[in-house]
């Protein structure tokens, strides 16, 4: 049978796509941002996007992104909300570098970070025209449009943001164990289904055998069967030889007798009648040396009869045995099946 596999040596080479599907995270992403009204994107554990990102505000993506030293800027600060997560296994909350707030919230597979998911691009309060005509004067934007942009950004309470990133760290989380049990279901069911089908092969072929041997006792019972049959016929035609022998010899008496009657002309057929006498007696006594070797013969196929019986007994309980445990197998075979179908769900 197939090696087991050893999923907590592989677990520390799974990454997060291979737990949880991409089309999954992107739709719980979705809902999330939308539901919260942040922003939001998922990384893997290097920082590269595996998702696309979530309401993503244009003062982000145009105003900041969109000239040199605001995208080097916005990336400084994904990668210290990325690192500072990782280091403490926890969510950060934090002011990026263009003056938004954001937040980082890991995700982890038994304390390995796998992923991370980033999100935020809001304000706790007003914003203070002043510093942000500064942010913008420090990365080359356009000051007007980059003060009509932050207009638009969304003000959230800082608890509020600090609950959401919370929020999403335990749900992430569990997504990651859940995942990680599916995936184990997976590998397990197909383990399960490769080791049950190798266990059906060979019980088919011990089922198989054990009908073949059935099969051929049940012939052996058939000719001795007919063994037995042949050897009444045949004690049946000694029976009727001993009659001709003995019918013989009353002959041979019969001509000795007559043969003396006769006197001199008789001496020569006194002769022959004493053979007949002497074959006689030497039929009797070949016949009963083959009623003896009939008699062990019967008794030899009688034994084998009743050895043979009780060997089609076990040989029948040894198939129906076979039989059940296939049926078994297969009922075992159709549970592994509905787990597999259930740990895909």
């Amino acid at each position: 049978m197939k090696e087991t596999f050893n999923y907590d040596e592989d677990k520390s080479k799974l990454k997060l796509t291979d737990m949880i599907s991409l089309e999954f995270l992107q739709r719980f992403q979705d809902a999330f941002s939308n539901a919260v009204g942040v922003s939001s994107i998922i990384t893997d554990e290097d920082g590269i996007p595996v998702t696309k990102g979530s309401n993503f505000t244009d003062f982000c993506m145009k105003s900041n992104r969109g000239c040199a030293q605001g995208a080097k800027r916005c990336m400084q600060s994904d990668a210290f909300g990325g690192a500072e997560s990782a280091k403490t296994g926890k969510p950060a909350v934090y002011y990026c570098k263009n003056g938004l707030m954001d937040f980082a919230a890991p995700i982890l597979l038994d304390g390995r970070l796998i992923g991370t998911m980033l999100g935020g691009q809001v304000l706790t309060a007003l914003p203070d025209k002043e510093v942000f005509l500064q942010v913008a004067k420090e990365i080359g934007a356009d000051p007007d449009e980059y003060l009509r942009e932050i207009e638009k950004v969304k003000i959230l309470p800082e608890e509020q943001v600090r609950a959401a990133a919370y929020l999403l760290y335990l749900v992430t989380g569990e997504f990651s164990r859940m995942g990680y049990q599916r995936l184990s279901l997976i590998k397990m069911a197909a383990e399960i289904q490769e080791n049950v089908s190798q266990m059906t092969e060979t019980i088919n072929e011990l089922a198989s055998s054990a009908t073949e041997v059935t099969n051929s006792q049940n012939m052996l019972n058939s000719e001795i069967k007919n063994v037995k049959s042949l050897s009444k016929e045949i004690n049946t035609i000694t029976e009727f030889i001993r009659d001709i022998a003995d019918e013989i010899q009353l002959l041979g008496i019969n001509a000795t007798i007559e043969a003396a009657r006769i006197g001199q002309n008789g001496l020569g057929f006194d002769v022959i009648a004493e053979r007949i006498r002497k074959l006689s007696g030497e039929s009797k006594t070949t016949m009963d040396k083959i009623k003896g070797f009939i008699r062990q013969i019967n008794d030899s196929v009688t034994k084998t009869s009743e050895l043979s019986k009780v060997t089609l007994l076990k040989t029948k309980q040894e198939e129906n045995g076979v039989k059940e445990i296939a049926q078994s197998i297969e009922e075992f075979m159709k549970m592994s099946e509905i787990l597999n179908y259930l740990s895909k769900e």
